[in-house]
């Protein structure tokens, strides 16, 4: 099988472009420059990793999310850096001849191929909720997976249940990993998940030939380590108490942070408000939404969208400086005037003992 580069060569693809593309790749990575000359080297020597992509419950918004990347752009990633040799939704193929491609690689590439899952498997009723080819999904899920070298579960169907696993959920939907158990997984949740995150982590793993770090959920750290929150261009109006009440009131035409009107972005992990979506044009509460929190388990069973529902405590610097000033000046003349009574008194004391 080619390497990424030989494909890339032969695409007519100059040298000096290839090297741009892996440091492109590298940035968008969170990589230092010092790293590009792996990624160089990996494209060069190894060869394309053959990937098997599986669809459950789920509406597709994961492959819609995906063939939209950047950077790098999903037709590299598809021809070039993976070999996409199954994708019921992509690929020209249908019906026997679909399925004896997926047994056809499952034998020639027993444990090196990559399997890769967007929805999850519903078990209620002996999983007839979700049929492929005749037989239920979760039938599929488990003899694809026996030989995969490793599992990423696309979206939050995949890794949490979503939508199809919230109360009460009546087909069973179930997450990958419950199914799974013996295989690394990587979580990839959102939905969908962001295009560059899910080609990035694709990146990530041809490059050095591991799984990145996970967090204690099962997600790369290198995009879910942090909170919307922490680098929300609306947080200094969340420092300073400055909050939208109401859909479109004066604080949302000021652009004031959205947490009082249900933005969940104080507990959610995501890189949507650093990477961004449509090649890095926006995110949704940066076009005057909340976030709803879709990357986090269990997010569709925690109530309205629109409702606060976290105890996170502003401390308001504008709305509060001259209460806050206040309550300082009356502490520290307390103070003084504990102390001048102190004094009062021990001078009484010592003129009784006189």
């Amino acid at each position: 099988m080619e390497t990424f580069y030989e494909v890339m060569r032969r695409q007519g693809i100059t040298r000096r472009s290839f090297l741009k593309y892996c440091s492109l790749t590298a940035a968008a990575l969170g990589l230092g420059p010092e790293l590009v000359p792996q990624i160089v080297h990996a494209m060069e020597t190894k060869p394309r990793t053959p990937v098997l992509w599986l669809h459950g419950l789920e509406c597709t918004c994961c492959s819609e999310s995906f063939i939209r990347s950047a950077h790098p752009l999903v037709k590299d990633v598809v021809l070039s850096m993976i070999s996409l040799d199954y994708d019921d939704t992509l690929m020209a193929s249908a019906g026997h001849q679909a399925e004896a491609i997926l047994d056809e690689v499952m034998e020639k590439y027993k444990g090196n191929y990559i399997l890769a899952v967007e929805g999850n498997p519903p078990l209620n009723e002996d999983g007839m909720y979700c049929i492929v080819g005749g037989k239920p999904f979760v039938d599929q899920l488990r003899k694809v997976s026996r030989d995969a070298k490793a599992i990423i579960s696309w979206g939050s169907c995949a890794s949490f249940g979503c939508v199809q696993a919230a109360r009460p959920n009546p087909t069973r939907a179930t997450p990958v990993h419950e199914v799974i158990t013996d295989k690394p997984i990587i979580k990839v949740p959102g939905c969908p998940p962001i295009a560059e995150v899910m080609t990035g982590v694709i990146t990530y793993m041809l490059t050095f030939e591991r799984i990145p770090e996970l967090d204690r959920q099962g997600r790369p750290k290198m995009f879910y380590s942090q909170r919307i929150h922490d680098k929300c261009y609306r947080r200094p109006h969340f420092d300073a108490g400055q909050f939208v009440e109401s859909f479109d009131d004066e604080g949302a035409r000021k652009g004031y942070c959205l947490y009082k009107v249900g933005c969940k972005g104080p507990t959610t992990y995501n890189a949507c408000s650093t990477v961004r979506w449509n090649e890095g044009t926006s995110f949704p509460i940066q076009a005057g939404h909340g976030c709803i929190g879709c990357s986090e388990d269990g997010f569709w069973d925690k109530g309205s969208w629109y409702a606060r529902q976290t105890d996170i405590h502003a401390f308001g610097i504008e709305a509060n400086a001259d209460e806050i000033g206040t309550t300082a000046a009356i502490g520290v003349g307390g103070v003084i005037a504990a102390h001048a009574a102190v004094s009062a008194l021990k001078r009484a004391q010592h003129k009784g003992d006189v």
